[in-house]
């Protein structure tokens, strides 16, 4: 059997199982190249050059046993290959962060924020930090900025560590624990924070690969909200105050835009394009903010 058939046959049985995708990939087919090409060691972006190599009845055996895992452990696959992309760039990842998927990755990539920001911006705030991964993507964005990437979780900011040595951002990347702003140090020019912000219903609907990823990372209600706002509420009664004046905060909502406007109706907000749609990402202005009290 070559590697194109067994993508194909993993393919056929991850859409048969009815698993779960959205952590890299979004679809069976996809993810089952993910699963066997990594499971052969081959290269993650070359399909169309090793489609037609056969692989042994051993290694057959080795990729079937990686997609049984999938299927009968729900898990997302980077939590079996122990690694993730956002951008192109690869992250360390296992089950003390949720998967890097990130929307505000693209703005910060593809040079939307530029405008926004000026040659006097020298620093930069990850709240909420995960595994670190837009704290590397704007560390690599802008070679001058330095970055203090925050979490409350003592688990996730040492998977964080991990990925700021792969990337030997050590001189640029400062980690913090802290709860929300508490870890913040100063005014900051650009504040990122990709928040838990899912509301109670939908929590509850999660496909179990979703629910495999730390609830703390995802659920917006801990302070007994159901609107999955209840972190955000608070990072906008705090934030300004560690903000430069003319610094922006971006801030991803996801799905919850209704619920943002229900619970912000004065805010003048700016929703940043993504891949996604134009309603996930947002923009607010230190003034914005200040304007909205």
């Amino acid at each position: 059997m070559n590697v194109r058939a067994l993508i194909d046959d993993a393919a056929r049985r991850l859409a048969g199982a009815g698993v779960a995708f959205g952590h890299g990939t979004t679809n069976a087919f996809d993810e089952a190249a993910w699963l066997v090409l990594w499971r052969l060691g081959l290269p993650l972006d070359e399909l169309d050059h090793v489609a037609d190599l056969e692989v042994d009845v051993e290694r057959q055996a080795e990729v079937e046993a990686l997609v049984d895992e999938r299927i009968e452990r729900r898990v997302p696959a980077a939590y079996l290959t122990g690694e993730a992309w956002l951008q192109g760039v690869p992250f360390t990842v296992d089950e003390r962060v949720i998967v890097p998927r990130s929307l505000i990755a693209e703005p910060l990539a593809d040079g939307t924020l530029d405008a926004w920001l000026s040659a006097d911006t020298t620093r930069v705030l990850d709240l909420c930090t995960g595994n670190g991964s837009l704290a590397v993507l704007a560390a690599l964005a802008w070679p001058d900025v330095k970055v203090d990437a925050t979490d409350l979780s003592a688990d996730a900011l040492a998977v964080a560590e991990l990925n700021v040595q792969r990337h030997h951002l050590e001189s640029r990347i400062t980690l913090r624990q802290g709860d929300g702003l508490a870890a913040a140090r100063g005014a900051y020019d650009l504040v990122l924070c990709n928040p838990p912000y899912v509301n109670r219903a939908s929590m509850a609907r999660l496909p179990a690969e979703y629910r495999a990823e730390p609830a703390l990372a995802l659920d917006g209600n801990f302070a007994g909200g159901s609107d999955g706002m209840d972190f955000v509420r608070r990072l906008l009664g705090g934030v300004a105050r560690h903000m430069t004046p003319q610094a922006v905060l971006v801030l991803e909502i996801g799905h919850e835009r209704a619920h943002f406007e229900a619970a912000f109706p004065k805010l003048e907000t700016v929703w940043l394009a993504t891949s996604a749609g134009e309603d996930q990402v947002l923009l607010l202005t230190r003034s914005a903010i200040e304007g909205a009290k």
